[in-house]
This record gives C-alpha cells, sequence and structure tokens, in this order.
C-alpha cells in the first residue's frame, strides 16, 4: 500500500511536477470561466458567443475537460469574457 501524500491530485497523475503546475494553472482557469458564466447566467450558447468559442468547446470547459484546453486558449477566453 502506498501512503505517500500529494498536495493536489495533479500532483500524483502528472508525471513531472512542471505537468502538474501546467494543470493546476488549466484547471483553476477553467474553474474562473466557469464560474463567470455561471454568475452572469449565460446560457452554453451565450458564453460560446461571449467566449469567442463554439458551444461544444464551452460544454467540454463545463466538464472540466481538462486535456482539450491549453492555457493560451483558456487565457484568451478569459481576456474576452472581460470586455
Amino acid at each position: 500500500m502506498n501512503s505517500e501524500q500529494f498536495s493536489s491530485v495533479w500532483d500524483a497523475i502528472e508525471s513531472t511536477p512542471e505537468e502538474a503546475d501546467n494543470m493546476k494553472v488549466r484547471s483553476a482557469l477553467m474553474q474562473a470561466i466557469d464560474n463567470r458564466i455561471k454568475a452572469e447566467g449565460w446560457s452554453q450558447t451565450e458564453a460560446a458567443k461571449r467566449l469567442g468559442a463554439t458551444q461544444p468547446r464551452v460544454s467540454d470547459l463545463t466538464r472540466g475537460k481538462t486535456e482539450l484546453f491549453s492555457i493560451d486558449a483558456l487565457e484568451a477566453m478569459m481576456n474576452t469574457a472581460k470586455r
């Protein structure tokens, strides 16, 4: 039985600390965008328009499909949503 403790799930499942850090940043950005969508009461279609994305892409984001998004793409969505 492995009793190793991790500070985050990403630390446990990623191969390197750099990969874990990258996933932590992506997760945080996705959560922030999802929180904005919920706070504004946007439908996925409305969110897609406001984020410069497609509705299926917003669906992937709200379902936490972290592996499908780069930090750059998420930052672009955040910047678009601020306008």
